[in-house]
């Protein structure tokens, strides 16, 4: 029988995550099968995940009537439906978590994306979704933003786990790594326990072609000499930016800050690949996948890619092969007028705009369905 590639990335070093959750998955059994049979190891969800299982499905009708009944706001049923899913898939993973020693079978939940630019707002929700779900092998999703990098530190500090999202940039990766650090310092400073807290930085990838690609195809169709070093650099810029980033990673684990943190039992931060689903029709489906597998990583991949890689990957080491040709893909690009910085300060913005509208969306849908629950109950009593 054919080894089962997905699975098989654990013997690179690779976890599995999957970057969907609905409660249909968790009631048919379909989530415990992948977790049995693929190795899955996490599962992410954010607004726009939650908006689809809950809006687009009936999976959840009861329990918003029921929750309307009690008086709950759109809010507080978003929250508990949310909630109660997060707990399910936490404890379905637990197995993997207890296994590891804690060291994957993680589940993340997402503070509201309106809180983006706003630290003391995401700390004290961080706080409230880590005691309302009440369970140890969870994150707290934290955008990398600039006001999320203190409530990163502060909240590791506090012994919270945190996943930090919507992260483009190699220079925000940086910051990334130090708010990391600096939270763990902190906690060591004031007597408290490393060995169990947890964090990994998800660097998202697809979003990068798709909005640099466009910029690379003007070029080429403009022609002369820098249309040839644009065709070089058309589909490279995301695998390039995270093979450096991974080096990033690796300068973090060797630096002398964490060596300190390691001898009290920390963890490092490992890196996630995040928007691993191919959004190009022209690109391979397992495109975010092959180049990038290496220890201490994980890929989170939505449903059809991980079924895409489990029937055709082929894994293997390669995380940091063409490590230089990459450098060279990141440097040529000012030669063609292209600011990635710019570039991925600009998919931040969007991206916090991509989850303020589902989780909007999923709001309003939640009210008039509360709304709904009351003039039924009204009328009952009538």
């Amino acid at each position: 029988m054919k080894p089962n590639p997905v699975l098989q990335l654990q013997d690179f070093g690779q976890s599995v995550w999957l970057d969907l959750l609905s409660r249909h998955m968790l009631m048919s059994g379909e989530l415990r099968q992948l977790i049995e049979e693929d190795g899955l190891r996490g599962e992410t969800s954010n607004p726009t995940i939650f908006e689809k299982a809950i809006d687009e499905s009936h999976d959840y009708d009861d329990a918003i009537a029921a929750l309307a009944r009690e008086g709950k706001s759109a809010a507080e049923i978003y929250q508990a439906l949310t909630v109660e899913d997060i707990q399910r898939a936490a404890d379905l993973f637990r197995p993997v978590y207890d296994r590891l020693d804690g060291r994957d079978g993680f589940v993340s939940l997402e503070v509201s994306p309106h809180l983006a630019h706003d630290t003391e707002g995401s700390i004290a929700e961080a706080r409230r979704l880590w005691a309302a779900v009440d369970r140890p092998n969870i994150f707290i999703k934290i955008p990398a933003t600039r006001a999320g990098l203190p409530a990163i530190s502060r909240l590791l500090a506090e012994g919270i786990n945190i996943n930090i999202t919507l992260l483009f940039g190699l220079g925000r990766y940086r910051e990334v790594a130090n708010a990391y650090l600096a939270g763990l310092e902190a906690r060591a400073a004031a007597g408290q326990p490393l060995e169990r807290l947890a964090s990994v930085a998800s660097f998202f990838l697809s979003r990068i072609d798709v909005l640099v690609d466009p910029m690379l195809e003007k070029t080429i169709q403009a022609g002369g000499r820098q249309a040839e070093i644009a065709k070089a650099l058309h589909g490279q810029v995301a695998i390039a930016s995270a093979k450096m980033a991974y080096q990033i990673y690796q300068e973090m684990v060797a630096g002398d800050r964490f060596r300190t943190l390691q001898a009290r039992c920390a963890r490092s931060q490992r890196v996630l690949w995040a928007s691993t689903g191919t959004k190009t029709p022209a690109y391979s489906d397992v495109k975010y996948i092959e180049p990038l597998i290496g220890p201490d990583t994980i890929n989170t991949l939505p449903l059809e890619t991980l079924h895409a890689y489990r029937d055709h990957g082929q894994p293997a080491h390669r995380l940091e092969e063409g490590v230089e040709e990459a450098r060279r893909v990141l440097e040529r690009l000012p030669e063609l007028g292209i600011d990635l910085d710019a570039a991925t300060q600009q998919l931040e913005r969007e991206g916090i705009e991509k989850f303020n509208q589902p989780y909007d969306r999923l709001m309003a849908a939640l009210e008039e369905k509360r709304a709904a629950a009351d003039n039924h109950r009204t009328r009952a009593a009538a």
